[in-house]
């Protein structure tokens, strides 16, 4: 076996303080979940498992995701009463969650692991400061950011998303806090950051498989992936504080990821943490993978 001493280790991280959400079951391709009082089932293909709970427990779900052929197709079967909205909350954020068009409810809950770090290190940092969040979605981790003191730049193509996060920040009496709601392609947005010269002390990139633009730039992972992470190097501070990379749905490990981010932040002192993101299962304790990460900081900051 070859040891690569100058690699980081690979970590399996899951939350475990949520209240409103739990992952209740798992297997044949699907997840049985709980959002606040509602059980949902959704697809999940890494679910390659038996469910441990007899098929009478999913019989209780509110709505099944139905998957089509096409990618992300699909439309939800209500079996029972669901309001059109409902509100959630992790330690103090609050958000809403409803289900649209697709088989996502505004909240990645094992997301939290990283809210959590992101958090610890801007109220570690003892300084100001001003962190870009790209591809920022319903913008629980800039919510989170901002209530631990980081004034924050949310940028993401879907205006939609966009409002249902400033709704998030409103939702946690936020309010107050700085933060800049940007609807943009995020790889424009980031050349143009650079060339204004604006730099910004934390990055959090939580880039799809592939996506497009509001006038319809096409993102696609593994193309555009090295220039968005040379561009965020070049928008970064000369004394960064942190940035975390997740991606989801991809086929690329984290040694892949780890290797990406590393490479981007070669040349400056800091502590590099890497692994999957994944749930653990109230039924039979087994860890649901979700995504892959990087994280990168300049302070020694462990995952909870």
């Amino acid at each position: 076996m070859n040891n690569t001493p100058d690699f980081p280790a690979v970590n399996i991280c899951y939350p475990t303080y949520w209240e409103d959400y739990e992952l209740v079951d798992s297997g044949g391709g699907r997840k049985l979940e709980r959002y606040g009082s509602y059980l949902l089932i959704r697809p999940e293909a890494e679910a390659v498992w038996k469910p441990a709970l007899p098929e009478k427990e999913w019989q209780k779900a509110a709505a099944e995701f139905l998957s089509s052929p096409e990618e992300n197709g699909g439309h939800w079967n209500i079996r029972s009463y669901l309001p059109s909205e409902w509100t959630l909350h992790y330690r103090d954020l609050y958000f809403k969650v409803l289900l649209g068009g697709s088989r996502h409810v505004g909240v990645f809950p094992e997301q939290a692991v990283h809210w959590d770090w992101m958090a610890r290190l801007i109220r570690k940092s003892k300084r100001p400061l001003k962190v870009l969040n790209l591809f920022g979605y319903t913008g629980l981790a800039t919510i989170s950011a901002a209530s631990a003191g980081a004034a924050v730049t949310h940028v993401d193509a879907s205006r939609k998303a966009v409002t249902w996060a400033h709704e998030n920040q409103d939702l946690s009496h936020l309010s107050d806090r700085p933060i800049r709601w940007i609807v943009d392609d995020a790889v424009k947005f980031i050349h143009r950051q650079a060339r204004r010269e604006e730099k910004f002390d934390a990055l959090i990139l939580d880039p799809p498989k592939f996506g497009r633009g509001p006038k319809g730039e096409v993102w696609e992972f593994y193309r555009l992936l090295p220039e968005l992470l040379q561009a965020c190097r070049e928008s970064l501070c000369s004394e960064p504080a942190f940035v975390a990379l997740t991606a989801y749905a991809v086929k690329a490990s984290s040694i892949t990821i780890a290797q990406s981010l590393q490479q981007t932040m070669q040349g400056l002192e800091g502590n590099m943490i890497s692994g999957e993101l994944a749930l653990k299962e109230k039924s039979a304790g087994r860890l649901l993978s979700t995504a892959v990460f990087s994280l990168w900081s300049s302070l020694p900051v462990e995952l909870d």
